[in-house]
């Protein structure tokens, strides 16, 4: 990380981006984060939604994953309705 700056938190809770950090990051309004947060650490990673050409090469990869797995698609469908369950 090349950049620093100090930001405030808002109390609607919101924290700025300082505007040179969004300039070289190419943030745009409604750009969505994973925020993640230890001890006195908070770490924000961008979430980039793949290009729709590079998607199918994700499922394939995902699918050789669960093939090597041993993973059946009723594991896969009873792990979503456990989840989806809590």
């Amino acid at each position: 990380m090349n950049d620093v700056a100090t930001t405030k938190l808002s109390s609607r809770g919101q924290v700025v981006i300082p505007d040179a950090l969004r300039r070289r990051l190419s943030l745009e309004p409604g750009a969505e984060f994973v925020v993640l947060g230890e001890d006195d650490t908070i770490v924000l990673k961008r979430i980039r939604t793949p290009a729709l050409h590079d998607f199918d090469t994700i499922v394939g990869r995902a699918r050789q994953a669960a093939r090597r797995a041993g993973l059946r698609r009723s594991d896969i469908a009873a792990a979503i309705e456990a989840v989806r369950s809590t």
